[in-house]
């Protein structure tokens, strides 16, 4: 006798075996008892959710004659009768199912309809089953269109498809929809170990969770992965054969790679995953295995208390070490990455150098620790700072020192006499641009001494009031978006006790809705005013105004820099260069 595959072989027969789409099954069931039965069916959902196994119970439902040939419609048909074993084993002639996959054409699709015009043969109902139904080409969906509308009353139509969209909706208009939802892993497990108990096939907890993952929501898949389980174990599950069979990582080298991200060991992460490369064990797999432990990680730290529901798991103390070792902005990082690190490992030559890639790229994108910052911060001090820290913090309670600018100038003028000589001998054995670097962090700490320059647009009394008010709102944040561009752009031509004259260069800035707001906001600071806008050339406005108070600190930094005795210095006599747009004022 040969072999029928598990799939075929724990197909339900009936709604009760059906597992995981109990809101299918309870609507349907309803309406098969209260006789309120539609004349066209839609289901759709991924491979392997049961769409064709539910179309084949609902044909029997409406079929069936019961064990002594008196039965009725029914939501539980009985499994023997005749009408129910033809379907069963494919040869009920009232029940017609077409592969809209290879038979898409007009065609085919007129010569199931003229069978429509006769009535049933044996059974109550014709049943036209069109699986795969968005592969049909337009024409014939049109050709059915009609039929589909106004059956016979004898006649139902159930259709099945992995891709409701490409459905027109026209079709979609005259079908009730039924979505059948991917199996939950928990779903799939325990149906798996009914059907092995039924097979007497010895197999252990963790093999089934691996197999119920790996089906990713469909149950042929498990039924079939677990067929192939079988086959490779000689009778019986093992996690480690299943584990090989499948290339998934051990969650022994998720954990050994989290472990050393957690303590930023690159020398255990690169040894991992050369691990990895020596089992043969999927690149992207290990990655999903990772997303996975890391989704759970973040569970536990966003709930602890979950981590006393997972006592049976033996990775529950592995999960809730880790979780504890990491920081939550970290998992959440590690997370995000590995999703994105998946899509990568097919554009990269080598799929296991893709993996090291994304390792060390989680290692790098660690945050920096508190001691790696601190020391950071220190390469980065400039002489002012220097200077600053060096002096005695006050007790808790008294009042911080006062400095001023001609204080802390002062302070690193002493400094830079004290450290030039050392920096002109470091520059002569040390690279040139860490000499630039320096000299650039001097330079931009002395930058705060011509902070007061005074800006190049002519001012005017209006300019330096409405200047004055346009910052004042900008402060307490009172206009945004096109109102607070209205204010920056225009000048205050003329003003009295109740009407404003503003003028813009752009008619753009000129809306309605814009000067309400800035209307609005200017009554609430006490000025109760109606705005007028012109449109006009603006000689003196907050924005050319700040412009002009940049434009004075950039070329005030600058000319610091390139005036500086130590700069010319390293010009003159090492030929350095100052990189362009590196200067920026403080």
């Amino acid at each position: 006798m040969s072999y029928l595959v598990l799939a075929r072989k724990y197909r339900p027969r009936n709604f009760s075996e059906m597992v995981g789409q109990d809101h299918v099954v309870q609507a349907l069931s309803n309406a098969l008892t209260t006789g309120r039965l539609h004349h066209a069916y839609l289901f759709t959902g991924t491979r392997g959710v049961g769409k064709t196994t539910v179309s084949r119970i609902l044909a029997k439902s409406l079929n069936c004659q019961g064990p002594d040939g008196t039965g009725g419609i029914t939501a539980t048909p009985c499994g023997v009768c005749q009408a129910c074993t033809d379907i069963d084993s494919g040869r009920f002639v009232d029940y017609t199912e077409l592969d809209a996959a290879s038979n898409r054409g007009v065609d085919e699709v007129q010569a199931l309809l003229e069978q429509a015009v006769y009535k049933p043969v044996q059974g109550r109902f014709k049943v036209f089953m069109i699986d795969e139904v968005h592969m049909l080409t337009n024409t014939a969906f049109n050709a059915m269109l009609k039929t589909l509308e106004e059956p016979p009353e004898y006649l139902k139509f159930v259709l099945a498809t992995t891709d409701p969209q490409k459905v027109p909706v026209t079709v979609l208009s005259r079908c009730l929809q039924f979505n059948l939802r991917p199996m939950a892993p928990e779903t799939v497990r325990e149906h798996l170990q009914r059907v092995l108990q039924a097979e007497q096939v010895q197999a252990d907890a963790q093999s089934l969770k691996l197999l119920a993952r790996a089906a990713r929501g469909s149950m042929r898949d498990a039924l079939s992965l677990t067929d192939q389980a079988i086959a490779f174990g000689s009778g019986a599950l093992a996690e480690a054969l299943v584990r090989q069979m499948l290339g998934s990582a051990d969650r022994s080298h998720v954990f050994r790679l989290i472990d050393a991200l957690a303590v930023g060991d690159a020398k255990a992460i690169v040894e991992t995953s050369e691990q990895l490369r020596l089992n043969g064990l999927s690149a992207a797999a290990t990655l999903e295995e990772m997303s996975a432990v890391l989704q759970r990680m973040a569970v536990l730290q966003a709930v602890p208390e979950s981590a006393a529901e997972d006592d049976s798991d033996p990775e529950a103390a592995e999960l809730a070490r880790l979780a504890a070792l990491l920081p939550g902005d970290e998992t959440q990082l590690l997370y995000s990455i590995c999703l994105h690190g998946r899509g990568e490992l097919g554009l990269a030559p080598d799929e296991y150098a893709a993996l090291t890639m994304v390792l060390l790229r989680l290692l790098a994108f660690k945050p920096a620790t508190r001691s790696d910052a601190q020391v950071e911060k220190k390469t980065l001090k400039s002489p002012a700072s220097e200077c600053l820290a060096a002096r005695p913090t006050p007790p808790v309670g008294q009042p911080l020192p006062v400095v001023t600018m001609d204080r802390a100038a002062s302070d690193v003028q002493k400094n830079e006499q004290i450290q030039a000589p050392a920096l002109l001998q470091k520059a002569q054995v040390a690279p040139k641009f860490e000499a630039i670097q320096v000299i650039e962090q001097k330079a931009l700490a002395r930058d705060t001494e011509a902070a007061g320059a005074a800006p190049a647009v002519a001012s005017s009394a209006e300019g330096d009031f409405w200047f004055a008010t346009v910052q004042s709102l900008l402060a307490a944040e009172a206009v945004t978006a096109m109102a607070r561009e209205l204010a920056l752009q225009s000048q205050l031509v003329a003003r009295d006790t109740d009407q404003w004259l503003l003028r813009v260069e752009r008619e753009s800035l000129n809306q309605g809705s814009s000067r309400d707001r800035l209307r609005q906001a200017l009554a609430a600071t006490g000025f109760e005013v109606a705005l007028v806008v012109e449109v006009g050339r603006v000689t003196d406005s907050p924005a050319k105004r700040n412009a002009a108070a940049a434009a004075q600190a950039q070329l005030t930094a600058e000319k610091i820099v390139f005036e500086d005795p130590l700069v010319q210095t390293l010009m003159r006599e090492f030929a350095a260069k100052i990189v362009p747009g590196s200067i920026k004022p403080v």
